[in-house]
C-alpha cells in the first residue's frame, strides 16, 4: 500500500518562508512527484512537479518564489516556499504518480499566509 506522509505547513506572515516535505512509502515505481493546492473557491491546481528525466514544472503564480526538490532516493519531495503571499493560502497536497499513470495523494496540509 502506497502512503504519502506530509509535514510542514501552518501559519506564516506575508513575505515569510515555509518548507513542506512529503515522503512516499510502499511498493511504487515513482515516475513523478509534486505538490498541488486547493482552496474552497477553486479546483485543485498544480503548484510544482518533478517528473521523468528530472523535468520540473511550476505554476506561473509561484515561479521565482517556490522551489521543488527531491532527495537522492527520490522518495521524498520538498517544496521551499519563499516570499509567501496571502493568495498562497490553501491546502497543499502531495502527489506521486507511477509509471502506469496512477496517482496517489497525501492527506493535505494547511498553509495560511496572513497579510
Amino acid at each position: 500500500q502506497v502512503q504519502l506522509v506530509e509535514s510542514g505547513g501552518g501559519l506564516v506572515q506575508a513575505g515569510g518562508s515555509m518548507r513542506l516535505s512529503c515522503k512516499a512509502s510502499g511498493r511504487i515505481a515513482i515516475a513523478a512527484m509534486g505538490w498541488y493546492r486547493q482552496t474552497p473557491e477553486n479546483e485543485r491546481e498544480l503548484v510544482a512537479s518533478f517528473g521523468i528525466g528530472k523535468r520540473i514544472t511550476y505554476a506561473d503564480s509561484v515561479k521565482g518564489r517556490f522551489t521543488i526538490s527531491t532527495n537522492r532516493a527520490r522518495d521524498t519531495v520538498y517544496l521551499q516556499m519563499d516570499n509567501l503571499k496571502p493568495e498562497d493560502t490553501a491546502v497543499y497536497y502531495c502527489n506521486t504518480r507511477d509509471y502506469n499513470t496512477r496517482d496517489y495523494w497525501g492527506r493535505g496540509t494547511q498553509v495560511t499566509v496572513s497579510s
